[in-house]
């Protein structure tokens, strides 16, 4: 199945600068990149879809965090100021 890139995130990768783009680029995963050399996805179809990945990526993250948060009742901010 191919993915494509949602049209909110196709905006957002518009509005990126240069060096953003590349920064993002550079945590692309080889799927992507692969999709990108074989010209099957525009470089800004690219971009959009790694914003998107790094999205859910960081949605998964906070909810485990969360959950540890919660089992070992610890407060990350008091962590952070000691």
């Amino acid at each position: 199945m191919t993915r494509n890139p949602k049209d909110a995130y196709l905006e957002r990768a518009r509005h990126l600068s240069g060096q953003e783009a590349e920064r993002l680029l550079s945590r692309m995963r080889g799927k992507l990149m692969r999709r990108l050399e074989e010209e099957k996805l525009t470089p800004m179809e690219v971009v959009a879809l790694q914003l998107e990945i790094e999205d859910e990526d960081l949605k998964e993250w906070r909810k485990r965090m969360s959950e540890l948060k919660s089992k070992f009742n610890f407060d990350w901010q008091d962590a952070a100021q000691a």
